[in-house]
């Protein structure tokens, strides 16, 4: 059975995909990484699913759900680098803000929703969103409060989503499509 993940896209990393045009597109890739400035996908494999999320004033938007398709360097990468001051993932040039730039990043292919900026999670679902971790155990979000979150410390990182919260974020985002 397929799991499911959110990761937090920071403002930087928002402004950056307006800046360069890619709302509306499809991301064909992001970026694992080994150090705390870029999330280490750890635990996703191929099939799972990874929410991309977003807080703006204290609103929480899904910004793109994506399936993993492989964790490995392919050809679309173009060549590994020779030395640090090569670019990592020349070939994912026009993706870069995703963090191919990241200390140890790995490129994560994805098939994955267009980048949109208007899929808020409504605050009563966001109250009740839960995490599990590796022991098994279960935690919501952190200063949530009224339906809006206070402060983003809580989804900073990769998380893996219970069943029942992945299955709420997949209705949202199919029920938020452009056109529905």
């Amino acid at each position: 059975m397929a799991d499911a993940f959110t990761v937090l896209w920071t403002h930087d990393t928002c402004r950056a995909l307006r800046k360069a045009g890619r709302v509306g597109e499809r991301p064909p890739v992001a970026f694992s990484g080994v150090h705390s400035s870029l999330p280490a996908w750890t635990g996703a494999r191929a099939g799972d699913e990874v929410y991309a999320v977003h807080v703006n004033r204290c609103e929480v938007f899904v910004v793109s759900r994506m399936r993993v398709i492989d964790v490995e360097r392919g050809d679309c990468c173009g060549t590994a680098p020779a030395s640090w001051e090569d670019p990592a993932h020349p070939g994912h040039d026009d993706w870069s803000m995703l963090g191919a730039d990241g200390c140890g990043a790995a490129a994560v292919h994805v098939d994955a929703t267009p980048v949109r900026f208007d899929a808020a999670i409504p605050g009563e679902l966001l109250e009740r969103l839960t995490w599990r971790n590796r022991r098994g155990r279960t935690c919501v979000l952190k200063y949530v409060v009224d339906g809006r979150l206070e402060r983003s410390v809580s989804l900073q990182g990769f998380y893996r989503l219970t069943p029942e919260a992945a299955h709420e974020l997949a209705a949202l985002v199919g029920s938020s499509a452009p056109g529905n």
